[in-house]
């Protein structure tokens, strides 16, 4: 060979060309079947039953790729309510409240919205850390996609001109991602377990605040994988000790021998920005150390 040969990298059409030859092919009896589509633009067939092992590869792979080509190497997950009102709308959730009991627990609400900007701090700080040598970057805030502390994550980027992921889920009734995720990071999933997959993969620090069910989800499953070794330890930073010894007690599931007591451990009790940021910056430091 000389140096002129050039050998193609690939012979076979592009599944894409024969996709748009398929869509402006001849109109017949046959080629009008749903049987005659291309296996791959049938989303009737995608959507069968049998189908389900086929779309839990999809939603693994589609947002891998799409990490992978923004070069995230890791990632900084914020978990938190989406009910907690950010202090410039407090005084509205007030306002909205009728009865005593409604009046209570809207002044529970806004009592948390301290931490909207806790959240969002953390976030300005994270999305400040530099690429690495090969261009990769690290500690890239990643929220649910949704309102309120997840929120608050997703601007705090943006505050600092940095991008950010949003992983939403799609629910029964509407939810649109918050307006501060970058819009080629804004990912929708299905699958529960596949989004809170991806949460984890590049994890390297998770940040939990105040928050119901979906938190307490993503938060204890997180602690439970490190407990039971599935993941190497991280930074667990959980916010509002007050909240949390209000509505779970981690002392007594140690002190019912259900847990270890240094299971307790895997969490750090943190009230500011600064000081948890510090202490993810700590933790890798120490470990490359």
């Amino acid at each position: 060979m000389t140096d002129k040969t050039k050998v193609p990298s690939r012979v076979f059409r592009r599944a894409d060309e024969d996709a748009q030859t398929a869509r402006t092919g001849t109109h017949t009896a046959q080629t009008e079947d749903p049987a005659y589509r291309l296996a791959f633009q049938d989303l009737d067939f995608l959507l069968r039953e049998d189908l389900r092992p086929v779309r839990f590869q999809l939603e693994l792979l589609k947002p891998q790729l799409l990490l992978d080509e923004a070069k995230i190497a890791s990632m900084l997950v914020m978990y938190g309510s989406a009910r907690i009102p950010e202090p410039a709308k407090a005084q509205a959730v007030l306002d909205l409240a009728e009865g005593d009991a409604a009046r209570r627990v809207a002044e529970r609400l806004v009592a948390k919205s301290k931490y909207y900007d806790v959240a969002r701090e953390l976030a300005r700080l994270a999305s400040a850390f530099p690429r690495d040598e090969k261009g990769d970057r690290h500690f890239v805030v990643c929220s649910g996609g949704g309102p309120s502390i997840m929120e608050a994550a997703n601007r705090g980027a943006t505050d600092v001109g940095a991008e950010s992921v949003g992983l939403n889920i799609v629910l029964p009734h509407e939810q649109a991602p918050n307006p501060y995720v970058t819009p080629s990071l804004s990912m929708q999933f299905h699958y529960f377990a596949l989004r809170k997959m991806h949460f984890l993969l590049r994890a390297r620090a998770v940040a939990v605040f105040p928050g119901g069910f979906g938190t307490f989800d993503e938060s204890f499953e997180l602690l439970t994988l490190i407990q039971t070794g599935k993941i190497e330890r991280m930074p667990v930073l959980f916010y509002g000790r007050e909240f949390w010894d209000r509505v779970v007690n981690l002392e007594a599931l140690a002190e019912e021998g259900v847990i270890s007591p240094r299971d307790l451990d895997l969490i750090t009790w943190v009230e500011t920005a600064e000081e948890g940021w510090e202490i993810i910056q700590d933790f890798w430091r120490d470990r490359e150390g």
